[in-house]
């Protein structure tokens, strides 16, 4: 509860100098845990004044009044779920408020007592109540308390090992990393984050590290209610943090009754050390890789690579470099065999020293797709990915890419809107939706896909481009110009193929000189950056020069460029298919005639 008087406040003020805390985040720090943490103990009646009319709006506390409140019995909130965030060489409570410590033996023993449930004395002591009927969660970012902003990477590092644990229980939906980042250093109230992401609790936490040690403090809340069900704290040595991870999970599953399978169990339990230093670099290298800009993922590899040199056993970072790979080959960073084969190498060896990885499995499936055209193979690796992590929203978002191109599209449909439920705030995976509806060639519900989504974010370049796409199909030409300018402005990066899109629209509405000039453009571009020669051959396509096209289909399958695998649906490319030419590169690609 605030307090909104400060005669008493202004008093200790002015007898006490630096007794004052002037923010959430001094108060916090005061107390030695998160801010979200002292935002609902101010439910408890933490002791704070605000200043509601004044031209600053604030927040502000005193010491003193914070000393008083947690002695009057509000240490108790160290049991029920609010666990302290102590430094590791910090002074303990007890030692701070020293009549504390008369009690602590009794207090540590009631902890252990309830910490193992023993008689089920956890109820007793705290009076909670299983946490039945939750089936799905989010992990929010884990707070970093080391006060060192280089350590951002770890903590974000820690979340995602959390959420990659957690994802591996078959019973859970666990919302995926892409989402749940969107609510990084933001202060929303829980049941407001349960509704957007459409959970029944959450998981907030924190993390400190000094030097080689780290300790991890998680909570489960209940969304709709805003309950805290439970709270642990965890500590470790950086060689042992895949294990106290681990932990954390496990003791998460337990308190909300959900049965883990004999697999489950065992990948809950048994973990392996790793290489502090190893681990520092891949989780460095994952932070750069979720940027997804060309330094940033160029600056990924190097780091998955240092990982690799320092524990040539470290299965995730080959899967990470695998990914890395995988990016810059979609992305037309550089040519196939400088990625996807790079990429395919290094999944491979991911798997050879574990073959349960799902990410692994996923990065190989995307290699045989895009640069062996290996359908069956394919197909056969997004399977075992979701087998191994039903909740890896990136292999359902990829096998849907997959079933749409092969004519699927029914079973694309189902795919991508369980990796929507993973992920729900991805614009990547809500742009797929519409990619499967140009597909399936249902134009209309993919243009209003999109409109939805630019209205939420009209910054998106992706969705732009697509939709100057959809526009061409429909004979807007201008339209479609229109949109595929606004898609150059907002990411440059991605010029040529923009440009040969523009070239399209002018030569399907007779404007043979402004499509000349942007193909001449993009040879300008060639001389210095790798050009998917079939974008080429999808504008001599529109351009009427079939011979032409069928020149540069073949460089593209000589080159086994990925944008291949659109063969069989490609609407730009239906003046070419009933030319024998098509139907016999159909028959090489192995794809449905």
């Amino acid at each position: 509860m605030a307090l909104e008087t400060e005669d008493l406040g202004d008093r200790l003020s002015e007898s006490s100098p630096g007794n004052r805390l002037d923010s959430w985040k001094e108060i916090a720090a005061y107390l030695k845990c998160s801010e979200r943490t002292v935002r609902r103990w101010e439910q408890e009646g933490l002791p704070v004044h605000r200043h509601p009319h004044k031209k600053k709006a604030g927040i502000y506390a005193y010491k003193a009044e914070i000393d008083t409140w947690w002695q009057d019995g509000h240490e108790r909130l160290q049991l029920v779920g609010e666990s302290q965030e102590e430094p590791l060489t910090a002074k303990t409570k007890s030692q701070k408020w020293p009549w504390v410590a008369a009690g602590a033996a009794l207090i540590s023993l009631l902890a252990i007592l309830a910490g193992f449930n023993i008689g089920g004395m956890r109820k007793k002591l705290l009076g909670r109540t299983p946490a039945v009927g939750i089936h799905s969660l989010a992990v929010l970012p884990l707070e970093n308390l080391s006060h060192d902003p280089e350590q951002e990477y770890f903590t974000d590092g820690m979340t995602d090992e959390l959420i990659t644990d957690l994802a591996k229980v078959h019973a859970l939906r666990v919302i995926s990393r892409n989402s749940v980042m969107q609510y990084k250093g933001k202060h929303k109230a829980t049941p407001q984050i349960a509704r957007e992401l459409n959970v029944d609790a959450v998981v907030e936490g924190t993390v400190i590290r000094s030097g080689n040690r780290v300790r991890i403090t998680a909570q489960l809340i209940e969304g709709s209610q805003d309950r805290h069900l439970w709270a642990e704290t965890y500590e470790g040595d950086l060689r042992d943090i895949l294990s106290v991870q681990d932990q954390v999970a496990k003791a998460i599953v337990g308190e909300i009754s959900i049965k883990l399978t004999p697999q489950e169990q065992i990948h809950l339990t048994h973990a392996r050390r790793v290489d502090p230093q190893a681990q520092d670099a891949y989780l460095t290298g994952r932070y750069y890789w979720n940027r997804r800009t060309t330094e940033a993922m160029r600056e990924s590899c190097d780091y998955f690579k240092v990982a690799i040199d320092k524990d040539p056993t470290y299965a995730v970072a080959y899967a990470g470099l695998a990914d890395c790979y995988n990016l810059l080959g979609y992305y037309d960073y550089r040519s196939p065999a400088e990625t996807f084969a790079l990429g395919k190498a290094a999944a491979q060896k991911a798997l050879q020293i574990d073959e349960s990885l799902a990410e692994a499995h996923a990065s190989l499936a995307y290699d045989k797709y895009y640069y062996d055209f290996d359908w069956t193979g394919a197909e056969r690796e997004y399977k075992k990915a979701i087998e191994l992590n039903p909740n890896y929203a990136t292999a359902h978002h990829w096998y849907s890419l997959y079933l749409s191109e092969v004519g699927r599209f029914e079973e694309a449909k189902t795919e991508i809107r369980r990796a929507l439920e993973l992920d729900p705030l991805s614009p990547v995976i809500r742009s797929t939706i519409a990619a499967v509806y140009f597909r399936s060639r249902e134009y209309d519900l993919g243009i209003q896909q999109l409109h939805r989504l630019l209205e939420a974010d009209p910054s998106f370049a992706v969705a732009h481009d697509l939709l100057g796409q959809f526009y061409m199909q429909k004979g807007m030409y201008d339209s479609a110009i229109t949109e595929f300018q606004k898609a150059k402005t907002l990411d440059p990066g991605d010029i040529s193929k923009i440009l040969l899109e523009i070239g399209e629209a002018h030569a399907l509405v007779g404007r043979k000189t402004e499509a000349n000039s942007m193909r001449n453009e993009v040879k300008n571009i060639s001389k210095r950056k790798y050009v998917p020669p079939y974008l080429v051959a999808q504008f001599y396509a529109c351009m009427g020069q079939k011979d032409m096209a069928f020149e540069w289909l073949q460089r593209a399958y000589e080159g086994r460029d990925r944008s291949l695998t659109a063969l069989g649906f490609d609407p730009q490319l239906d003046n070419l298919r009933s030319d024998p030419r098509f139907a016999d590169l159909l028959r090489r690609m192995g794809l449905p005639q």
